[in-house]
């Protein structure tokens, strides 16, 4: 069995890192598995640059020639799409191949398609797409809602790699620092998380940090600006080293408008460093209010900074939910079992193309 793996680009995100996590980890004694994105930096994050193939992100046309020979050269069986993006471009590979090429469709993210035009969406996966691997339960029902098929659809939850976000968190320290780690959008909703710090400007003496890059980097230096929280909240840029930023702080913060199922609340989770979030998509099966992290329905400062407060003046609350935090990780949202389960929706989507395969054949006999 071979396997193309395709994403848009490398530059640092959760779909990217996913992809990158997977591509090193990969292993079977049968497979083979093959890689092609866009550049970017998350490229030296590779291990396995030798299957590796760069896509051109302002030429389709290139990228599809350079795509369908690789699928005729390496024989590829199934091509697992990181992006709607690349659903695309699998289904016009699927139809230039001269032989049967199965679609696995991993979804990160809320795409424009779907909540534009549902019904279209829907259609498209359903008539193309072999399997679709979703990150969350919630997003699951979300596909199910929208008309996918159910049959189609499995729950792969994403991994942490604990080798690398290892646990080293003293409950017990003082509590300074409050930060966030996002790419720097609308969705992500960095503005609210200003608007928590101004709120505890006067409750709390508190550093809130701001990990990440992004399109709102300007609008947001304005704000701190406006606000004169310049010696309140620190812009750190692009976060290279995410275990060395989350290890750094005492408390995360999760503010997105819309999220699918973060891999920084795992992340988080792992190293010691609780966690107080928004209650959106599939965070809730990872962040268990008052166990795992705390968890608030609306976006109220208020609440946000109660909650602060809580974590950094109770010690027994804080390690209650450190410690629980790392163990539902351990147990459940490992990147061994990602990978793990991962490969199991290949193979078994290969079985059940080969005995479709098969019937067929024994139909025309």
């Amino acid at each position: 069995m071979n396997v193309l793996l395709l994403t848009d680009k490398l530059k640092t995100g959760g779909a990217e890192i996913y992809f990158c996590k997977l591509m090193n980890k990969l292993h079977h004694d049968n497979c083979h598995f093959y890689a092609a994105a866009g550049p970017g930096e998350l490229y030296e994050k590779l291990t396995q640059t030798k299957h590796f193939w760069q896509l051109d992100r302002n030429s389709h046309l290139k990228n599809i020639r350079k795509l369908r020979k690789v699928v005729t050269e390496k024989d590829i069986n199934i091509i697992h799409a990181n992006s709607l993006r690349m659903v695309f471009y699998s289904i016009i590979l699927q139809s230039l191949a001269r032989k049967p090429v199965q679609i696995i469709y991993t979804k990160h993210n809320v795409t424009y398609l779907e909540k534009q035009h549902p019904a279209l969406f829907s259609k498209i996966i359903n008539k193309h797409v072999g399997r679709v691997i979703t990150v969350s339960e919630c997003e699951k029902d979300n596909l199910v809602d929208l008309g996918v098929d159910s049959r189609i659809i499995v729950t792969v939850h994403n991994g942490v790699d604990l080798q690398q976000f290892t646990f080293k968190r003293d409950s017990e320290r003082n509590i300074r620092k409050v930060g966030i780690l996002a790419r720097l959008s609308k969705e992500k909703n960095i503005e609210f998380f200003i608007d928590v710090a101004n709120t505890c400007k006067n409750r709390l003496n508190m550093e809130f940090l701001i990990g990440g890059v992004g399109t709102e980097l300007e609008q947001l230096e304005t704000k701190i600006n406006q606000l004169n929280l310049q010696e309140n909240v620190k812009m750190v840029g692009a976060v290279n080293k995410p275990e060395e930023f989350l290890k750094s702080i005492d408390i995360l913060l999760l503010t997105s408008h819309r999220e699918v199922f973060p891999m920084v609340i795992l992340e988080a989770m792992a190293v010691g460093t609780p966690i107080i979030s928004i209650d959106r998509g599939g965070v809730g099966e990872a962040v268990i209010d008052k166990s795992t992290g705390i968890l608030i329905s609306q976006h109220d400062k208020n609440q946000f900074a109660e909650q602060i407060e809580i974590l950094t003046n109770d010690e027994s609350i804080r390690r209650h939910v450190i410690i629980n935090a790392r163990a539902k990780v351990e147990k459940e949202f490992s990147l061994d079992a990602m990978v793990n389960d991962t490969l199991s929706q290949y193979i078994d989507l290969h079985k059940t193309q080969k005995e479709m395969m098969m019937k067929e054949r024994e139909a025309h006999v």
